[in-house]
């Protein structure tokens, strides 16, 4: 099947204004949420490209801004997980009232601190999210008594030179009582901008969502 082709289209989700690109392909298994992290958005090249890789796999994507133009200049919102994670939650709910997604299961694709919102925002309603991604993440801000409420499988994808990050991310599996697991890229950096390793980031994602996410039509 040509996933590839596709309906794309950009939406603002109210009442917070916050905006976002939907992909559709024929036939959708899911639907991938992205909550990006500081510095980066719906426009990323290497946010598109990763979506681009899951439509080509068949599933509908959801890319976002949790944060207005305005906001994103505020430091503090821009690490207030929890905030992040309620516009998270609430772009879910909103994407349950369109009819192309409406009965699709939901996976979420975290980066940076925004993969810390998308386990805080599974933790809060573990009946929504199905599978989780988080690449280059903080899954740690999520906090380690929500990690340990975290339902959906969870994959954690880190850069080989991403030392710090690396630690934090072996830590929060500790407290992680979903099936999980680490995959450390190797000569990745945290953004994931050296030769290949994007497209190393878009297998991993697309084997993990056709195991997880289409379980989630069936729960």
């Amino acid at each position: 099947m040509d996933h590839t082709a596709l309906t794309q289209f950009s939406v603002s989700i109210r009442p917070d204004g916050i905006v976002g690109i939907i992909g559709i392909p024929p036939s959708p298994a899911g639907l991938v949420i992205f909550a990006h992290g500081s510095g980066s958005g719906r426009l990323s090249p290497r946010n598109n490209h990763v979506a681009l890789g899951l439509r080509q796999a068949g599933f509908a994507t959801l890319l976002l801004d949790l944060l207005t133009p305005s906001e994103e200049k505020d430091r503090a919102k821009v690490f207030d997980i929890g905030l992040l994670a309620r516009r998270l939650l609430h772009a879910t709910d909103w994407a349950a009232t369109v009819g192309e997604l409406a009965r699709l299961p939901i996976g979420y694709f975290g980066a940076s601190t925004g993969a810390g919102a998308a386990l805080l925002a599974a933790a809060t309603a573990p009946d929504r999210v199905k599978a989780i991604i988080s690449r280059g993440g903080r899954p740690d801000l999520a906090g380690e008594a929500m990690l340990e409420r975290v339902r959906a499988p969870t994959l954690l994808i880190v850069g080989s030179l991403d030392g710090p990050v690396i630690t934090l991310n072996r830590e929060a599996m500790r407290h992680l009582r979903c099936p999980c697991d680490l995959v450390i890229v190797p000569g990745a950096g945290h953004l994931f901008e050296e030769p290949g390793t994007l497209d190393e980031v878009i297998g991993h994602a697309q084997n993990w969502f056709r195991i997880y996410l289409p379980e989630g039509a069936r729960t």
